[in-house]
């Protein structure tokens, strides 16, 4: 049965899932990069990036099953482009490169609509305009049975939690403080919408949380 996930989404000890001024030179905002040093470390991350090594052990586990059996994804503008208002870059792709991790349909919320982009390796980009209900619908429609991911960033995110959407989130928080940004639980009753810690797991890098309902 297909489930609605958030997964290996990486929040910081103060709770903010990213920095402020997001921009080419720094996507995830300032001071950013460092929620993602338990992903970047691993033998899956080295992978995917068509590096030799990386490390193997309890972060690589996540980070392999935070990919694994997503048939679509879903994610925010901001998480595909740092440019706002109408689309005026038509060669831009999104931030991975001519082939994306995704291997899926991967549908970017967005106001102002554009024509789907298909990238190499099983990925297409659609564009919808029309609201976090009808991206999921036509998420389900082409994730073949598997779950649908909810990639990101956090105001997505937080749309889906508000929305009652999601069946399962795994978290992993990052020893490290922004002190600022895009705070992840700010007036959401996580118990309220049913959620309890399924299971954790501790490492250097990261605890890594999973909530379910």
């Amino acid at each position: 049965m297909t489930k609605i996930i958030v997964s290996g989404f990486s929040i910081s000890l103060d709770g903010y899932g990213a920095g402020i001024n997001q921009s080419l030179i720094n996507p995830i905002g300032e001071n950013g990069t460092g929620l993602h040093n338990w992903l970047r470390a691993t033998q899956m991350f080295h992978k995917m990036i068509g590096k030799e090594g990386g490390l193997e052990g309890i972060d690589n586990d996540y980070a392999i099953q935070s990919m694994a059996e997503c048939g679509a994804f879903i994610m925010g503008r901001n998480m595909f482009t740092p440019e706002r208002g109408e689309w005026s870059d038509s060669e831009w792709r999104g931030w991975w490169g001519d082939n994306p991790p995704y291997h899926a349909p991967t549908f970017i919320l967005t106001h102002y609509p554009r024509a789907p982009i298909e990238m190499e390796g099983g990925t297409t980009f659609y564009f919808i305009s029309d609201g976090i209900i009808s991206a999921l619908e036509k998420a389900k429609a082409l994730s073949n049975g598997k779950n649908v991911k909810i990639a990101g960033g956090v105001s997505t995110v937080r749309q889906y939690l508000q929305a009652g959407l999601v069946d399962e989130l795994h978290l992993a928080i990052s020893p490290v403080f922004l002190g600022s940004g895009e705070e992840m639980f700010n007036d959401i009753n996580i118990p309220a919408l049913g959620f309890v810690v399924a299971k954790r797991d501790i490492t250097e890098n990261a605890t890594h949380i999973i909530l379910r309902k």
